[in-house]
């Protein structure tokens, strides 16, 4: 238990992470991986290269500063990382290492103002908050343990389907012959690949796109193209190119607490925009095998339908439900989208758009897809008068403040 000196200490240094918490993070990560390379083969390096981990970090410290005589309060996100680290297999041995190069960055980057005092209270403070992601995490490797398996697994690539024009879908089965685990709708895997001219193995998570049951598991991809190719796209322009039926690759158990309440019975809404239709379609799917009479309303955003992927999918979902609908909004369709009349509304996602969507406001919503897409839906939701508590959704990548895509 910690003190209320030190308590006092850490809080008081809250309003100086708020402002350097970014310098002092990415000072982190950089002499972290000078001193243990190896870590590398665990970090997601285009997070890293983005600054978006370093941003993440910094929330989190900054939180735990604030809070640290209420850490129940940070327990959500507290188990939202853990479900992250555990499935990119990081342990209890990782967290003496990071507390001594955390502490080390705190002192270095803040100089004479990092007092001995600060530098001590932080120790402790830091030891209480491993602590608890220690024993959150080791439950869940103990359930992954029983339930599935621990670590990675070898699994075989047994069926490879394009999707769009831009996504692929990749089917896995064991390659110990084993069953598929069981798992919640919403939920991703890690993949880990060792890709020729890379020091480093590579990791990176995806979402099931199908529901359980399946005698497969199932991720669909989507192909980075662009100027950040080197940096997000190494694994997606793999797997696309060079993973084919027969390869194997290496995942772990599902993970993952963006899973859909199988237990409710309100209306639903699945909102989508680009991959973010992955989890929102092993939602749907599993509503259609369990609640088929449930109210589900399925909103789908794309560029154009060239990538809008799992079009028959969602149609042939929905149409066996009698209460289910779906939407499709293309915010850029082609001649050929406009002579197949492939889509509901042409634009964006606005609030326009979802007012004439959305007719039930105590609805249950599941919103997923790039940040500036999530800020303004969100939003746009919560100016409808649906309330924070209904609205859950999922990042891709480490959780950033949605409030910099969100208006003033």
């Amino acid at each position: 238990m910690l003190s209320n000196k030190t308590i006092e200490i850490v809080k008081s240094t809250a309003p100086i992470l708020a402002e350097r918490g970014v310098e002092i993070t990415s000072y982190f990560y950089k002499s972290l991986f000078e001193a243990h390379p190896e870590l590398l083969n665990i970090f997601n390096h285009a997070n890293q290269k983005q600054g978006r981990q370093q941003t993440a970090l910094a929330n989190t410290v900054y939180a735990a500063a604030t809070y640290i005589d209420q850490l129940e309060v940070l327990l959500p996100a507290v188990k939202q990382i853990a479900h992250k680290h555990r499935s990119l297999n990081v342990k209890k041995e990782h967290y003496p290492i990071v507390g001594e190069f955390l502490l080390k960055a705190i002192k270095d980057v803040l100089g004479d103002a990092a007092t001995p005092d600060i530098i001590e209270a932080w120790g402790e403070a830091y030891a209480v908050i491993a602590q608890v992601f220690i024993d959150v995490e080791e439950e869940m490797y103990n359930k992954a343990k029983n339930e599935a398996w621990e670590e990675f697994k070898a699994f075989k690539i047994v069926k490879k389907e394009q999707e769009s024009s831009v996504i692929t879908s990749f089917y896995l089965e064991a390659s110990d012959g084993k069953p598929v685990p069981n798992f919640q709708a919403g939920q991703y895997i890690t993949i880990r690949l060792s890709i020729p001219g890379e020091e480093y193995l590579l990791n990176r998570q995806y979402s099931l796109s199908d529901s359980p049951g399946k005698q497969t598991l199932r991720i669909s991809v989507k192909r980075e193209t662009g100027e950040n190719i080197d940096q997000n796209g190494k694994v997606s322009n793999y797997l696309h190119d060079s993973v084919n039926v027969g390869d194997e690759v290496e995942i772990t158990a599902p993970a993952g607490d963006f899973v859909l309440d199988g237990s409710a019975n309100s209306p639903l809404y699945l909102i989508s925009g680009g991959v973010g239709i992955t989890p929102m379609l092993s939602m749907l799917k599993t509503v259609g095998d369990n609640q088929p009479n449930r109210m589900v309303t399925f909103i789908q955003a794309a560029n154009d339908g060239k990538v809008q992927a799992f079009e028959h999918e969602v149609s042939e979902t929905v149409h066996s439900m009698p209460n289910a609908k779906k939407f499709v909004i293309l915010q850029h369709p082609t001649s050929s989208d406009r002579e197949e009349n492939k889509f509901d509304f042409e634009g964006y996602l606005d609030l326009q758009k979802l007012e004439q969507l959305v007719k039930e406001k105590d609805a249950t919503f599941y919103v997923c897809g790039p940040a500036p897409f999530m800020g303004s839906v969100i939003e746009n939701l919560q100016r409808l008068g649906v309330k924070s508590e209904n609205i859950n959704y999922e990042f891709f990548g480490p959780a950033i403040d949605l409030k910099q895509y969100q208006e003033a």
